[in-house]
């Protein structure tokens, strides 16, 4: 019977240590404004199996039989996907990007698919994304303290004719709705992690193990905001929030130590080889980004804020093939004008010169795009990149604060 006893115990004990030693559920929050949501079409996935660099990325993207891949272990939970707080959750998949006529991706996708690949364990991800949002107003964070108008935009109301109060009043409403929205959210999902994540362990319990920051546009294009923004230090006001918000965030959360995260926009593609139609955009870019990632130089943030440079994913190849599309454009409006040519006769020389314009295997590219310039031209090559590297990256600071 001791015998007995002392085995019974032992297998207590055993059980007992390996339900202690189970991991808690890594959570990881997406934020930011349209580019997180995401706008590449599932249509543009074919493009990644051109290029023997992404190719893998795409096996990794979908089933065998050509449909996307359901993750059997990363849950998602996100909202801001259709411009409401309106909640879309399951296990992750195609669909959770923007609301469109057919399922889109953001970079959450092959976030998720690295991040877990990585960890080699299940994970949630909750996604808090809308379009047209700014830092200075939308998400602007609690200790940047309320949004001030500065001298020219009040002068420039005045001139107008404005109710400068009321404005004032709108603008005091609108400042951090959306940081309120997003950490409301993360915390409504790790208050009640089983109706996401039904095989949630509570004993395991949780932690928020990264966050991932990727905005940008309605700041970098706020020429009011940021009078001098083509001029050196510009931007510097864009890198004093983004840094209150990582403390905030982080405050908020109740975690100090937070890996972060910045998704510096990217868009364009590296500004050193912008051609000739982009050269006036290069200043404000070029400052803009470095606004963006300068956060994850301060000493404060050390091993634990990284910026990761999505113009590195940049597709120029397919950029200009869209850019060319213009010529598709002026050459239909030009045969349009013609009235001695019937719709027939119009649509033969149209495809004609489309045949002279672009090569074959150019016209299968231009199906790798889905949306406009400033969506990453709603390209699943580019946005499943992007996402690999935030994970990466997220891998990365992980491993260093271990």
């Amino acid at each position: 019977m001791r015998i007995r006893s002392i085995a019974f115990l032992t297998l207590s004990l055993f059980f007992t240590l390996h339900v202690a030693a189970k991991e808690p559920l890594k959570v990881y929050i997406l934020a930011g404004q349209s580019n997180m949501q995401g706008h590449a079409q599932i249509s543009t996935f074919d493009h990644l199996a051109m290029d023997a660099q992404t190719a893998p990325i795409l096996a990794e993207m979908r089933t065998p039989d050509g449909t996307p891949r359901i993750c059997d272990q990363v849950w998602i939970s996100s909202i801001g996907n259709d411009g409401t707080e309106q909640e879309h959750h399951g296990r992750l998949t195609a669909g959770y990007g923007a609301m469109g006529r057919e399922p889109k991706i953001g970079p959450e996708l092959t976030f998720g698919i690295y991040m877990q690949k990585q960890l080699d364990e299940p994970i949630l991800i909750i996604k808090t994304a809308w379009g047209g949002k700014s830092l200075h107003t939308d998400f602007r964070p609690p200790s940047a303290g309320p949004y001030e108008f500065n001298e020219s935009q009040l002068a420039s109301m005045q001139k107008q004719g404005k109710d400068i109060d009321q404005i004032k009043q709108d603008r005091a409403e609108a400042t951090g709705r959306y940081y309120r929205l997003m950490i409301d959210h993360v915390n409504q999902v790790v208050g009640d992690i089983k109706r996401v994540y039904p095989d949630y362990d509570p004993q395991a319990g949780y932690e928020i193990a990264g966050f991932v920051w990727f905005q940008g546009w309605n700041d970098m294009v706020a020429r009011d905001v940021y009078p001098n923004r083509d001029k050196p230090g510009g931007y510097d006001l864009y890198s004093h929030l983004l840094a209150d918000f990582i403390r905030d965030v982080r405050k908020d959360l109740s975690t100090p130590e937070m890996p972060f995260v910045i998704g510096v926009m990217g868009v364009g593609g590296p500004v050193d080889k912008y051609g000739p139609s982009q050269q006036r955009y290069k200043s404000t870019h070029d400052g803009f980004r470095k606004a963006m990632a300068a956060p994850a130089a301060l000493p404060e943030f050390k091993g634990n804020v990284a910026a990761v440079l999505t113009e590195n994913y940049w597709d120029a190849e397919l950029d200009e093939l869209k850019e060319r599309g213009g010529k598709l454009k002026a050459k239909s409006q030009e045969l349009n004008k013609d009235p001695s040519l019937s719709r027939q006769q119009r649509e033969q020389a149209l495809d004609k010169f489309r045949e002279e314009l672009y090569t074959p295997r150019e016209l299968e590219i231009l199906k790798g795009s889905s949306n406009a310039q400033y969506h990453y031209n709603g390209s699943a090559k580019i946005m499943a990149q992007i996402g690999k590297g935030f994970a990466e990256a997220m891998a990365k600071l992980s491993e260093s604060g271990q």
